[in-house]
């Protein structure tokens, strides 16, 4: 049975990606370094700052390196003050609430970004528990942040489903063993289902989500019908 839905943020929840795209196409302007959004999707998508900057910007030290992804993300904050979820987002939330499921936020974004996020959406007390990357040992691709998810909810990976929106997020959920569902808000279907989603949606109005996520927990009716009325 269905307990939890595990949740990305960005480009799950919310589709920040355009803004994040322009402002790195900002920052990067800097280094007259221009970007396009292939170069967008295959580098930086999804990606930790420090590995992202490392990897473009390898001349930067450690802490130059930190300061321009401070400034990148506080750049990010300034151009998204009026973010709105996915469509069908706010029913899938009171869905969870009526079935009783459990909701937890596994998320790569930096803490202040994550925070600004959920106060801009006004879904701070929605989730039983937030992971950030920083607050495990390794953030996505690396499965860590989604098994921390689970410790912290009491579940097996068994009993819930993800939803990413990342080749770098799907392989995270995926190592941990998370039946994933990809959200095609910034890649294409097949190349989320490529890397272990199992089905892929565009936003959470899909009737295949809902076709589901019902199947998941509503009970067994034909066992129930095959079982004698005192049995039960």
């Amino acid at each position: 049975m269905l307990a939890a839905i595990l949740f990305d943020l960005d480009g799950t929840i919310v589709n920040t990606d355009p803004i994040h795209y322009r402002a790195w196409q900002e920052m990067l302007l800097n280094y007259s370094i221009e970007i396009d959004e292939k170069f967008y999707k295959s580098r930086i998508s999804g990606g930790l700052n420090p590995e992202i900057v490392k990897n473009i910007l390898p001349q930067l030290s450690a802490a130059e390196g930190q300061q321009f992804a401070d400034e990148k993300e506080a750049l990010f904050r300034k151009l998204a003050p009026d973010l709105k979820p996915l469509n069908g987002f706010s029913e899938l939330l009171e869905w969870t609430e009526t079935h009783q499921l459990k909701r937890a936020l596994v998320t790569n974004a930096p803490r202040l970004n994550a925070e600004f996020m959920l106060e801009v959406l006004g879904i701070k007390e929605a989730f039983h528990t937030v992971v950030l990357a920083d607050d495990c040992i390794a953030g996505k691709p690396d499965p860590a942040p989604y098994q921390v998810a689970l410790n912290k909810l009491g579940i097996t990976a068994e009993e819930a489903i993800a939803l990413e929106d990342s080749p770098s997020g799907i392989r995270s959920a995926v190592g941990a063993d998370i039946r994933t569902i990809g959200i095609a808000s910034t890649h294409e279907p097949q190349v989320l289902q490529s890397v272990g989603a199992f089905m892929a949606i565009p936003d959470f109005t899909d009737l295949q989500l809902w076709t589901l996520l019902n199947s998941l927990i509503e009970p067994d009716l034909s066992a129930i019908a095959g079982t004698r009325y005192d049995e039960l």
